[in-house]
């Protein structure tokens, strides 16, 4: 059972009066609750007049060592904000980032974002400028349409010189970003819950329709590959790009060309079920398969990936849903944590989250009709 709110605070009152200053993070492991509700406790107690709060420190009142944090000021080298940089139209990511906007705000962070345009480099010259500007740590989402793009970025990721966090973003091992901190969800058992979903439907024709132009995208891809070829039940599969505009233009291999006809494909397939990314691109692809005369479920069940707009089509797609709220909130606690301690004594280990999907089972897939 949780502990009422009133007993918390009461025994984050005594351990303040007891050792005379302690960390919210240490108040949050010992109370077993996140370090935003363990913020706010100590916010609370503060302006009740009951303890003082410092830089990620609670203090007792008759403290005398330091004064009380000072009310946040203008941009300064320790006081600034912290600028979120996230790419245009992507509702995917900016819901991330609303989630690390709200978790920064509650903790009176001063929050500044950014929206990046599709050009090369946008992502580093928009960095640049928020540093200049006096931004004190950064939350960064590349778009990273290519692994090229990915690998041209690691250096000056890595050399920021601020606590930096890549939001659903991971390097590739041995590069310099590599050792950033990351948040991100694990978008391989995202796929394990859909091929997972449909083969215990009884379908074992199945087609991923997915795009190309991102690391999640890249993942995903690799992710189904790996699953199917693993499920000896699974009879016959394809990956094909979800549109036209889907692809980075760097990968001229057939598999990833858009077909002319996804009813067509599907037909040539013989295949029942299909796992489309993103959302936008599976409602359309759906009422293609309409048009065709290929019905959702009956004659082909469907899962999404992304569940942003899923459930609205005229059949709500059943969706695999990253945690993308909670990604965003995990990566601003992590950058919290980052600028409440000195990067030493090993505080300054890098750490790589990874969030687990859920899938949300809607109108688009139903059991494989015998034939």
């Amino acid at each position: 059972m949780r502990e009422p709110g009133d007993a918390r605070r009461q025994r984050i009152l005594a351990a303040v009066e007891s050792r005379g200053s302690v960390r919210v993070n240490d108040l949050a492991a010992e109370l077993g609750v996140s370090v935003v509700t363990a913020r706010r406790d100590v916010e609370e107690l503060a302006r009740a007049g009951r303890l003082r709060r410092g830089h990620g420190v609670a203090r007792p009142v008759t403290a005398a060592e330091e004064p009380a944090a000072p009310p946040p000021g203008p941009p300064g080298p320790s006081g600034g904000p912290v600028a979120l940089v996230v790419p245009d139209r992507h509702a995917y990511l900016h819901e991330a980032m609303h989630g690390a906007r709200t978790a920064l705000e509650r903790a009176g962070v001063r929050v500044t974002l950014h929206i990046a345009p599709r050009s090369p480099g946008a992502e580093r010259r928009i960095v640049r400028r928020a540093l200049a500007d006096g931004a004190r740590a950064l939350l960064v989402a590349p778009r990273w349409r290519t692994a090229a793009e990915e690998e041209a970025d690691h250096g000056w990721l890595a050399a920021t010189g601020v606590p930096t966090v890549l939001v659903e973003r991971r390097p590739g091992r041995g590069g310099p970003a590599y050792a950033l901190d990351s948040v991100c969800s694990d978008h391989w058992y995202g796929m394990h819950l859909a091929v997972e979903h449909l083969t215990s439907l009884g379908h074992r024709r199945i087609v991923l329709a997915a795009r190309n132009d991102s690391p999640t995208a890249r993942v995903l891809r690799a992710a189904f590959a790996g699953i199917v070829a693993a499920r000896p039940e699974i009879e016959d599969s394809a990956v094909v790009l979800s549109s036209p505009d889907a692809g980075a233009g760097a990968d001229g291999r057939e598999e990833v060309r858009a077909p002319a006809s996804f009813a067509a494909l599907l037909r040539a397939h013989r295949a029942t079920a299909a796992v489309l990314h993103g959302d936008a691109d599976a409602l359309m692809l759906v009422q293609q398969l309409a048009d065709s005369g290929l019905r959702v479920p009956q004659d082909c069940s469907v899962v999404a990936y992304d569940d942003v707009v899923a459930g609205l089509g005229s059949t709500p797609l059943t969706a695999v849903a990253p945690p993308k709220a909670e990604v965003g909130r995990v990566a601003a606690e992590l950058l919290l944590d980052r600028l409440a301690v000195p990067p030493v004594h090993g505080a300054g280990r890098p750490r790589r989250v990874e969030l687990l999907p859920e899938l949300k089972v809607r109108g688009s897939t139903q059991a494989r009709m015998s034939v």
